[in-house]
């Protein structure tokens, strides 16, 4: 066994039953036998941080089954040696691109055989579970007759995310054991449950610490442990009558979330299981057809993209993070957030302000952060402890990154800047999250411009993954390394942008908001604007989400870019000004386009009678945000149309099924686009001219 490995968890070294050769017959798997007669089957993916499912890892997993029957051991414990988790599910590689249902149905069904396998051994089987047990993972797990859990593990089917299903028996098998209203429910949103809360299910049998493994591996091999059976309500939750009953319940609860004609994938699950739930054969076999079919629809393929856009965007972030404190100045809506944000994720930060209220309010927003995201309530007090209120200013002296995050307003932040750099560490780092103003303009008072940075998050900062790094052509190259560093460090994906008005997200934005409010001139029905945007697959509409953003800020933004971009932008009406002007600036006042209560807009539905969502108006919202981006890879802003799609999408939460917006574009077939844009233009004016870039766009 790798040394590494036995010593990378510290004092919780696996066990992992006797001691393999190092010249075993198999490239991913180590089998060896211990005192008891049990054969200790670990799995350790050659050349991989962790255990994922391919066809070769497969194959040869089937072998080693065979071995097994042939040795007839007296019980049969699979395990990871992989310090990061048991599997992480199937090697998403091969679903690329895949185009040919019947091939991948003939693929799946070679993979089934090999977990039908597993489970027809006629001895004892278990896995002893630690880390992340996800998909394929989880499935391989309950082809086995036991599970035990290490405490700290997470179980899930996470396919729904790429537009599928589970596809290696999971759907048949996790409904039969465990209650379809829970075990439907995990597959349909494709959250994740702990240890505790699997063995409350009856997923796992027994909970363990690493140290009890060999004493709980005994009990179970030997009978003296009680395996979970699915109890009476789950029996009778998969007969016919009460499967339809819950199958149309479950089918209004994924419409809320996710609509059919876009995620074809919960209504898949939901119908395989209503129509073949009281077989598990026939649920079996149906599986693989149902997958297939869902494997080669384009949301699946777009979604997969997706996946890949994320771990792209992991990648440029980089490691070997330096940065250990970091002094957020202005604690108002944003520094607040990105401050609580940062100090969730291990950092100490301080935390500056001109008045004491902002600090006490984002301290308590932070305090109901971390109430939902972290699960022990000693970590909250840490990450509280690691958040000081800080109204002197002093933790800018120690600080290694200074965020600011300030209104706004050019001569202000300047101003924060001469009171800072005299201050700051020699080495340390100057970020703006500025969401808008070129840092050309910025840089012009300070000392050592080389050291300034645009950090740009988005709001909610704890919902968006996506923050732009922004450089200018005097940034040290060190500097731009370290800050993408630290963006991978907090668990944000980073966005290498050049420094230009609104950079990438808020100059594509822009156009959508400001043409829903042109719309609105036009005696459009607000909450019609939003309908066409959720037509599409918008999570919100432009319209709402003005309310969410502020329209004070939206008015900011758009001032900003037009006397950069003048035409190229629809005009803004004199009535927003007033809007803003009477204070009703969308959600944080309670007013705005719409009335808000609790954080939620109030709209009263859609007349059934009335005008209906055109094609042109979907055009008119979405078709800029994909000029826009071609224009900023033509003139060098951002240089990968991959990021750039990433970008939209964990920025704005763009359509993630459409794989972003020049993924659309392709799609959608560019001379479609730009012969629509041209007609548009025609008809609304030059705002629509399609940019010159689309004739080298690929």
């Amino acid at each position: 066994m790798d040394s590494k490995i036995m010593t990378a968890l510290g004092d919780r070294v696996l066990s992992l039953g006797p001691r393999p050769a190092a010249d075993g017959p198999y490239r991913h798997f180590k089998l060896t036998r211990d005192a008891d007669g049990l054969a200790w089957l670990l799995f350790d993916r050659a050349d991989a941080s962790a255990n994922t499912l391919s066809s070769d890892v497969m194959e040869e997993f089937d072998a080693v089954l065979a071995a097994i029957e042939t040795e007839r051991p007296a019980g049969l414990v699979i395990r990871s040696a992989k310090p990061s988790g048991f599997i992480a599910g199937a090697d998403v590689n091969e679903f690329r691109g895949a185009s040919d249902a019947e091939m991948v149905e003939t693929r799946i069904r070679a993979a089934h055989a090999v977990v039908d396998h597993l489970e027809a051994l006629k001895l004892p089987t278990l896995a002893v579970i630690h880390g992340f047990c996800l998909g394929g993972g989880l499935e391989v797990a309950l082809a086995c007759q036991s599970r035990i859990a290490i405490a700290g593990a997470r179980f899930g089917f996470p396919e729904v995310m790429l537009g599928l299903h589970p596809g290696l028996g999971g759907t048949a098998r996790f409904s039969a054991l465990v209650n379809p209203t829970q075990s439907m429910s995990l597959m349909l949103t494709g959250r994740t449950i702990d240890a505790r809360r699997a063995k409350a299910l009856g997923l796992v049998d027994a909970v363990t610490e690493e140290r009890h493994v060999r004493d709980a591996v005994r009990d179970v091999v030997f009978g003296r442990l009680k395996r979970a059976k699915p109890g009476l309500l789950t029996r009778a939750a998969n007969l016919g009558p009460v499967r339809g009953l819950l199958a149309k319940r479950m089918r209004s609860e994924a419409a809320k979330a996710a609509p059919s004609e876009h995620y074809p994938a919960p209504y898949a699950l939901i119908d395989l299981w209503e129509t073949h739930g009281g077989s598990k054969a026939a649920m079996l076999k149906a599986e693989q057809a149902s997958f297939a079919k869902l494997m080669v629809t384009p949301t699946a393929q777009n979604l997969i993209r997706v996946f890949f856009l994320r771990e792209q965007m992991k990648k440029a972030a980089g490691s070997g993070n330096a940065i250990k404190h970091v002094h957020v100045i202005g604690a108002g809506a944003m520094g607040g957030d990105i401050a609580a944000w940062v100090a969730g994720q291990g950092f100490r930060v301080s935390l500056a302000d001109m008045k004491p209220e902002p600090i006490a309010g984002a301290i308590k927003r932070a305090a109901d952060l971390y109430g939902k995201i972290i699960r022990k309530p000693t970590e909250v007090r840490d990450a509280l402890d690691r958040l000081i209120p800080d109204m002197d200013g002093e933790g800018v002296r120690n600080a290694d990154l200074v965020i600011e995050a300030v209104p706004e307003k050019l001569d202000l932040k300047q101003k924060v800047y001469a009171s800072l750099e005299p201050k700051m560490k020699p080495g340390a780092i100057l970020a703006t999250n500025t969401s808008s103003i070129p840092l050309q303009d910025l840089r012009t008072t300070l000392a050592r411009p080389e050291r300034l940075m645009g950090l740009h998050f988005f709001n909610p900062v704890s919902r968006l993954q996506l923050v732009e790094v922004v450089s200018h052509d005097g940034n040290h190259p060190q500097v731009l390394k370290q800050a993408l560093a630290f963006v991978g460090a907090i668990d944000r994906l980073p966005l290498s942008v050049k420094s230009s008005p609104g950079f990438l997200v808020n100059r594509a934005l822009t156009p959508y908001m400001l043409e829903a409010i042109v719309m609105l001139d036009e005696k459009t029905d607000q909450r019609l604007i939003d309908a066409a945007a959720e037509q599409f697959g918008m999570p919100m509409g432009p319209i709402e989400l003005a309310d969410q953003v502020g329209l004070d800020i939206c008015l900011d933004v758009g001032d900003m870019l037009r006397t950069k971009f003048g035409d190229l932008l629809p005009p803004t009406p004199a009535w927003l000004r007033e809007k803003v002007a009477r204070g009703e600036l969308g959600r944080k006042t309670g007013k705005g386009f719409y009335t808000w209560k609790d954080g939620k807009a109030e709209k009263a539905p859609l007349p059934e009678t009335g005008p209906g969502v055109t094609d042109q108006m979907i055009d008119r919202l979405v078709l800029p945000m994909s000029n826009v981006c071609v224009a900023a890879l033509r003139e060098g802003i951002v240089d990968d149309p991959d990021a750039v799609d990433g970008a939209m999408i964990f920025g704005t939460g763009y359509a993630p099924f459409r794989g972003g917006p020049l993924n659309y574009a392709r799609a959608r077939g560019v001379e479609n686009v730009v012969s629509t844009l041209r007609t548009l233009a025609e008809r609304f004016g030059e705002r629509f001219a399609p940019d010159p870039g689309w004739d080298n766009f690929k």
